[in-house]
């Protein structure tokens, strides 16, 4: 019965299969448990209670993703936006953080509403096809530098020299190395389960050469989510002094979420002849509710996490792989503190290996027409070089309508693309950099 819901035989995938994708997705970005309610409480809103959060509204959105839009992709609250939220929003701008999560649930309506008119997929299909396949290596090549980050194997440098090589006599970055030759190695010799199973052997080699530690606890009471749940402040949100900041959340998630839709689609060979994802509005309808739910549960925008990647090359075809991960994030619940014991090490080069992936289909790209490599070029590189995917697609969908001009090509440019061409202006003339 489950094989045939998912349509398991027709995507050429097994029930275990998918499992062992849907696991996969899990552990790469298991991370986001600890880490986005360690970034929001500095805006103030509790720990605890914040992973919960975290954790709930990925299991909403990631099991609608499952059952409804039938893909292999997982949603979470996204990593920048959380960012933004708590650093520019609170901290520098002095607005509650009930407030701000009142801007990301009215964002959140604003997508649901565009997303059920059929706007945002419109919107997508409008983008050329030389900026869909800028998004999948721009993606991989972010993926890429996070791993690297993640590793250490790349470290914050200095002035003149923003980033130069880590410690390669740190025993964790060894370890990083290892995993990244151990996992190499497994898919070299076309081993399912590649990535999970050097994950976990880089975990367990690490805890006995001391550079890891066993959870205290493996089992955990569900943290009290009661002191974050239904207090954001949608009314003190929609004064006008708060219009752009619900401008730029909107932008930010709508070009984020489309952008990694288009790129995964590419990766995993979603994509029909036009080069478009079929019934694209139902994965951005999970992620337009998923962020109404985060907001009402007390976290940050949500959306399509690039780490899904991951699961896609373990060989993740169906929804039924991101069943899987929503189920492994509510497990997390009650076992967060065996999840979080998983190092930066272990999963880091994880995040490298599934960049080299997606960066391959930079070979699609049409190099002979100078108008549209060049905003694909600065998509690429703006994603990953300001650590931001929203800023890297904003500028190409900026780029292109004016090196089209340029060549005499401006008639080709399509509604769409002057609208996310307007929508690009606005997100610049209002960030708070």
């Amino acid at each position: 019965m489950i094989s045939k819901y998912f349509q398991l035989e027709e995507l050429g995938t097994t029930i275990k299969q998918e499992i062992i994708a849907g696991i996969t997705t899990f552990v790469t970005m298991a991370y986001i448990i600890v880490v986005n309610p360690k970034i929001l409480e500095a805006a103030g809103l509790p720990f605890e209670a914040s992973m919960a959060a975290t954790i709930l509204s990925a299991f909403f959105g990631t099991l609608a993703m499952g059952v409804y839009a039938k893909r292999p992709f997982a949603i979470a609250p996204y990593m920048g936006e959380n960012a933004f939220i708590a650093y520019t929003v609170v901290k520098v701008l002095g607005y509650s953080w009930q407030t701000a999560l009142g801007a990301i649930f009215i964002s959140g309506v604003l997508f649901t509403l565009l997303t059920l008119f059929k706007i945002r997929s419109w919107l997508a299909n409008s983008v050329p096809e030389n900026l869909k396949i800028a998004f999948a290596v721009g993606i991989g090549l972010f993926l890429t530098f996070i791993g690297l980050n993640e590793t250490g194997i790349v470290k914050i440098g200095v002035e003149g020299a923003p980033v130069h090589v880590g410690n390669l006599k740190d025993p964790k970055i060894l370890l990083g190395i290892f995993s990244f030759l151990i996992i190499s190695v497994l898919m070299i010799k076309k081993i399912n389960g590649s990535i999970l199973i050097g994950i976990f052997i880089t975990t367990i080699l690490g805890i006995i050469l001391g550079q890891a530690q066993l959870p205290q606890n493996f089992i955990s009471t569900p943290p009290d989510i009661s002191v974050l749940f239904l207090k954001l402040d949608i009314v003190g949100a929609l004064q006008w002094g708060f219009v752009s900041i619900i401008l730029v959340v909107f932008i930010l998630d709508f070009v984020d979420t489309m952008g990694t839709l288009i790129g995964l689609g590419y990766k995993a060979k979603m994509l029909d002849k036009d080069g478009n994802l079929p019934e694209i509005e139902k994965p951005m309808l999970c992620d337009a509710l998923a962020t109404c739910i985060g907001a009402l549960f007390g976290t940050t925008t949500t959306g399509t996490y690039i780490e899904s990647a991951t699961g896609i090359e373990a060989g993740g075809k169906s929804g039924l792989t991101a069943v899987v991960t929503a189920f492994m994030f509510l497990t997390a619940l009650f076992f967060a503190p065996l999840f979080s014991a998983i190092p930066a090490f272990a999963y880091g080069s994880s995040l490298i290996i599934v960049g080299l992936l997606m960066i391959s289909t930079i070979s699609n790209l049409k190099f002979e027409k100078l108008e549209e490599i060049i905003p694909a070029f600065v998509t690429i590189v703006l994603m990953s070089f300001t650590y931001n995917l929203g800023i890297g697609m904003t500028a190409g969908f900026l780029l292109y309508p004016f090196t089209m001009l340029i060549a005499g090509r401006i008639k080709e440019v399509k509604t769409g693309m002057w609208i996310l061409f307007s929508f690009s202006i606005l997100f610049y003339l209002f960030y708070p950099y």
